[in-house]
């Protein structure tokens, strides 16, 4: 076993508590660790820096403090508190969550990691953080920051993103997890790896409580664990999206409920890189024609498996066939007030650099500075 390998008196676990009394995080969700704060707090920070996460946190609790507000909260108010921080079925499935609570549980949180994943958007990992630090459950919450430091403490090396990983992880942990104070254990191991034993360089192995029996520190490989697998090359995507005006509105769509920023509000915006004399056919096809046309600047964004390469054009639009006003012209397009676009609707990161560029008087600003 592990510990017999440690040079100071007590095990693993409580070598490991005691450093984290000492140099633990302070953060808001652990100052109130409510079941829903922590939950709310688990989804927001899967793929988010901790940092970006802390404002969302506090304005997301400021409009939404309870369950039962979460769930009779309107899904475009849910997206919108949420706009930023990406991966949007993440605040859905909260959302759908908080309504199975009230529906099933009585607006209680479940106490157990299994009744837990029986949740929308909940899995092993956010369960087990749930379970442990909320109810005391003797469970290690496996992420990247606990497989990070399994690996280099054992010298696993295999894929880290493996099944056969996690098991060895949870293995592991299991020999040395604590009778209590187990969510406190799991935020010492997330702790330990987020400021000690980091993911890119070398790790602060003076600082490391555990470093006396890390087996990547006797063998000098702590840079080259945990192994992972380079990931596969992204395809890349060329689109035009439009900024149009029309009537002191803004045009927007509603994305398709499935697949890829899935119900979220957009710019319109086709395949391809149009250039100006390929808008009066493209328009056509929206019903609008043009009275002013502007180039906007080209844009990237990164997504898991694609890149968007984008330009895009201003338009301010003197006709909208069969449009009729407060009523979308069909069930795709419709126009937004300065508004609503910046409290109701949700525009993904994906378009920011065209959301900054949006006039903030929509039609008179439009006219006013012609450019």
């Amino acid at each position: 076993m592990l510990e017999t390998t440690l040079k100071t008196t007590g095990s693993l676990s409580g070598v490991l508590l005691d450093w984290y009394d000492k140099n633990g995080r302070v953060l808001p969700w652990r100052t109130d660790p409510t079941p829903y704060h922590v939950w709310l707090s688990e989804i927001m920070l899967q793929q988010t820096r901790v940092e970006a996460v802390r404002d969302y946190y506090a304005r997301f609790l400021e409009t939404l403090p309870t369950i039962a507000s979460l769930a009779k909260a309107d899904e475009d108010l849910c997206t919108k508190l949420w706009q930023g921080l990406g991966y949007y079925s993440r605040v859905r499935n909260l959302h759908r969550a908080a309504q199975q609570i009230m529906e099933e549980y009585d607006g209680v949180m479940p106490r157990t990691s299994g009744q837990l994943q029986k949740l929308a958007g909940i899995g092993p990992y956010t369960a087990a953080a749930i379970a442990s630090i909320c109810f005391d459950e003797r469970i290690p919450a496996i992420d990247g920051n606990l497989l990070r430091v399994f690996s280099r403490m054992t010298g696993f090396g295999e894929d880290i993103k493996s099944n056969a990983a996690k098991t060895a992880a949870k293995a592991f942990y299991d020999e040395i997890f604590p009778q209590t104070r187990c969510g406190d254990f799991n935020q010492a191991l997330m702790d330990l790896g987020a400021t000690v034993c980091l993911p890119n360089g070398m790790p602060h192995c003076e600082a490391c409580p555990w470093a006396e029996c890390c087996r990547a520190k006797a063998d000098g490989t702590c840079q080259q664990l945990p192994v992972i697998l380079p990931k596969a090359k992204r395809t890349i995507e060329h689109k035009t999206v439009f900024l149009i005006y029309y009537q002191g509105g803004l045009v927007l769509r509603r994305r398709p409920d499935k697949g890829l920023l899935a119900g979220l509000y957009e710019y319109p915006n086709t395949d391809g890189h149009l250039k100006e004399s390929d808008l009066p056919s493209y328009l056509r096809t929206l019903g609008f024609s043009a009275v002013q046309v502007r180039p906007l600047p080209e844009a990237k964004h990164i997504f898991t498996h694609k890149e968007w390469h984008m330009t895009g054009w201003e338009i301010l639009a003197d006709e909208w066939e069969e449009f009729t006003p407060g009523k979308p012209k069909d069930q795709e397009l419709f126009l937004a007030s300065a508004s609503d676009l910046h409290h109701v609707y949700s525009i993904p990161s994906a378009f920011a650099k065209y959301t900054a560029l949006i006039r903030g008087n929509y039609l008179n600003d439009f006219i006013g500075n012609p450019g």
